[in-house]
């Protein structure tokens, strides 16, 4: 039951990053809108056009780089090996956890963002989460 609870957790995270990743490279105005209302979007592209080309091509690079992970995730979710699983999970736990803390410490401290970040937090909680579940239920599983 372990790999099998490591391998939806895997697929389920490596959907949501894929296409998340997707949106935000293809349709990043759209997103940037629906998350964050029209007039912040606006106010989040830049004033300048060399400004919204530099936040145009980080923004790309950042879906990118979550594609990336969604196929590296993908790819882990195959492993049946439960000792890897484990220090998978407790990375994931790790990573989510940071992020979490970067949105505390500084993403509320922009004036644009200071009010999604209690939003994306519960998000980044909730991922983490999930592999923190998985972790019970193999220790469970271990030292039953």
């Amino acid at each position: 039951m372990n790999s099998s609870g490591f391998f939806v957790i895997c697929l389920l995270h490596s959907a949501l990053s894929v296409s998340c990743g997707a949106l935000i490279m293809f349709y990043l105005n759209e997103i940037s809108a629906f998350g964050h209302g029209t007039e912040t979007a606006s106010k989040l592209m830049g004033s300048t056009p060399h400004d919204q080309l530099l936040k145009q091509i980080s923004d790309s690079f950042a879906g990118l780089l979550l594609v990336a992970m969604g196929f590296l995730l993908f790819m882990v979710a195959f492993v049946k090996d439960r000792e890897f699983q484990n220090f998978f999970a407790k990375g994931c736990v790790l990573v989510h956890v940071s992020m979490a803390l970067w949105r505390v410490f500084f993403e509320r401290r922009l004036e644009e963002l200071a009010h999604a970040w209690p939003r994306q937090l519960v998000g980044d909680f909730l991922l983490a989460l999930s592999w923190v579940f998985f972790l019970a239920y193999s220790w469970r599983e271990k030292y039953d």
